[in-house]
């Protein structure tokens, strides 16, 4: 702390120590030739005296934490007074311009007195120095982390969304390939079952299992369906009752109907059997019948 002091009470110090030997030096000089040099020193030595005085008076009060305009007031009454008289020292010279070069130190001197003031108005102790040091750490590392953990936040939420996009993607993709593999295969389908020559070939590679016959083959339909009732209170049939009521439902239309068809009536109408025993029953009708 002391060291620092010294680093702007110093240049203070010294300009003002300039600002006194010159003044003193030009009222010697000035007012040498019309009086004995002995007044005149006494003279630069008032105004020194007067000056050094005042800015005793003004330390002082600043050691105490106080301050006063009236004496602050004299003070930069006695700078420019010693100014002034090196000003016009400096005008009635051949070489002005030197005299006029150091004119400015005693404002100068008053001026670094005033920065030294305020100095001592903020200066803190090391101790409050080494807290408000700490406290910035403090923030600056509670900042880096807060920036490190935003950043990893966000890198982990950017590959959370290229994780979740890419997964889209490849969902929209698969149902493409799948709606168009269906939409084939159901185009596919339906064209087969639209055509007119469908029916006759399949009926001419079944012609030796179902002599006699002329069945309509009917490929799936893509459409809703219809429930086949509980069968679980129907009794359960005999061979020749199923074969009647097979035969039955079959001859009850001209042409004789399909098994599909055939199937699904038996079903509606309540009857009760397997799907074994009454494709078997089918085929035993059909084949009986000449």
């Amino acid at each position: 702390m002391k060291k620092r002091q010294f680093m702007t009470v110093a240049p203070a110090v010294a300009m003002t120590a300039v600002s006194m030997v010159l003044t003193l030096a030009v009222i010697v000089m000035w007012l040498g030739g019309s009086m004995p040099w002995p007044i005149a020193l006494v003279v630069g030595l008032g105004l020194d005296g007067g000056w050094l005085a005042t800015l005793a008076y003004e330390r002082r009060l600043a050691a105490q934490g106080d301050h006063n305009r009236t004496v602050t007031t004299v003070g930069w009454g006695f700078g420019l007074l010693a100014a002034g008289v090196l000003v016009v020292h400096a005008v009635g010279e051949e070489s002005a311009g030197a005299w006029l070069a150091v004119s400015w130190l005693p404002i100068a001197a008053k001026a670094l007195w005033l920065v030294h003031g305020m100095w001592e108005r903020t200066a803190l102790t090391p101790v409050a120095l080494d807290a408000i040091r700490g406290i910035q750490q403090e923030a600056r590392d509670e900042a880096a982390v807060a920036r490190a953990r935003l950043r990893a936040q966000a890198g982990t939420e950017e590959t959370r969304l290229s994780a979740v996009t890419e997964a889209g993607s490849r969902v929209a993709r698969v149902q493409a390939q799948t709606a168009e593999r269906l939409s084939g295969a159901w185009a596919t389908l339906e064209a087969a079952r639209q055509g007119e020559g469908t029916a006759r070939a399949l009926t001419c590679v079944t012609e030796r299992v179902t002599p006699g016959s002329q069945p309509r083959w009917e490929l799936p339909v893509w459409g809703p369906f219809e429930p086949v009732p509980a069968l679980d209170a129907a009794p359960e049939l005999t061979d020749e009752e199923l074969d009647r009521l097979v035969s039955e439902i079959r001859d009850s239309e001209t042409p004789p109907l399909s098994y599909r068809e055939l199937s699904l009536r038996f079903r509606a109408a309540g009857h009760r059997a397997s799907e074994t025993r009454l494709r078997a029953a089918w085929k035993s009708v059909t084949m009986a019948t000449p």
